[in-house]
């Protein structure tokens, strides 16, 4: 599990999308498959267009020009609230509930989606237990008695809860200390390999594209400048890859 399906139709896929925030353009001319299974990591300078790219996934931000589809269809036919349940969100600050344990926090989507109780407590359970919290330990407590670490992963399982088939994870792990990044994030590569789900990642840090992706796609003023299997894009001949991989001639 974990390596994407080369011959499957694509999950996402972006053709000719441009989004503008008024006369500003943030992002031009997107296109870009994403594969069953595959991990896809979005590497790039802050302004890029990493983060807008990941929500014209969910349908937090629609396209001014082009088309995203999730699935075989459009994201503008999907309903929005539909779409945002079948995709797991993961970002940087977390988003936790403060006011609900850890339990009712990861329990959110299955509840809005109406699952019975005593699936919601089984899936709960196994969801934290994915991501190394025990149910036992940490479900009562609440999201401001846990280290970042924890909220992290916390986030990750709410994110699994529902079982979806698309993860997008913005930054995710970019608030922690350098140590506990690096354990989480050999963590979450076991979690991606075992699941096998189809994943957007978004981060700025090449080490950590390298560590994840399959493949990585490098954006630049709204452009994606390069995308290649990531045993591949060390050899690429573009400016910016060699800045990001600190090659480039003086």
């Amino acid at each position: 599990m974990g390596s994407p399906d080369v011959h499957a139709t694509s999950v996402i896929e972006f053709t000719e999308v441009a989004y503008r925030a008024g006369p500003v353009s943030i992002l031009r001319d997107l296109s870009l498959s994403v594969l069953p299974g595959e991990t896809l990591v979005l590497l790039g300078r802050s302004g890029s267009g990493k983060t807008t790219t990941l929500k014209l996934i969910n349908r937090l931000l629609e396209p001014s020009s082009g088309m995203v589809s999730v699935e075989g269809r459009g994201t503008l036919e999907w309903d929005p609230i539909r779409l945002r349940r079948h995709i797991g969100y993961v970002i940087q600050e977390v988003g936790l509930f403060p006011h609900l344990t850890v339990t009712d926090n990861v329990a959110t989507v299955p509840s809005l989606e109406g699952w019975p109780r005593d699936r919601i407590v089984r899936r709960v359970a196994e969801t934290l237990e994915l991501v190394g919290l025990r149910e036992a330990e940490f479900g009562r407590r609440y999201p401001a008695e846990l280290s970042g670490g924890q909220r992290q992963r916390v986030g990750v399982a709410r994110a699994l809860a529902a079982r979806p088939s698309i993860l997008l994870l913005d930054e995710p792990f970019g608030a922690l200390d350098p140590i506990t990044r690096r354990e989480i994030r050999c963590e979450f590569r076991n979690l991606r390999d075992h699941l096998g789900i189809t994943m957007v990642f978004v981060t700025h840090d090449v080490d950590e594209a390298f560590d994840l992706a399959h493949r990585i796609g490098l954006m630049k003023d709204g452009l994606l400048v390069a995308c290649a299997p990531a045993d591949e894009f060390r050899a690429l001949d573009n400016p910016e890859a060699r800045l990001f991989l600190g090659t480039e001639d003086d």
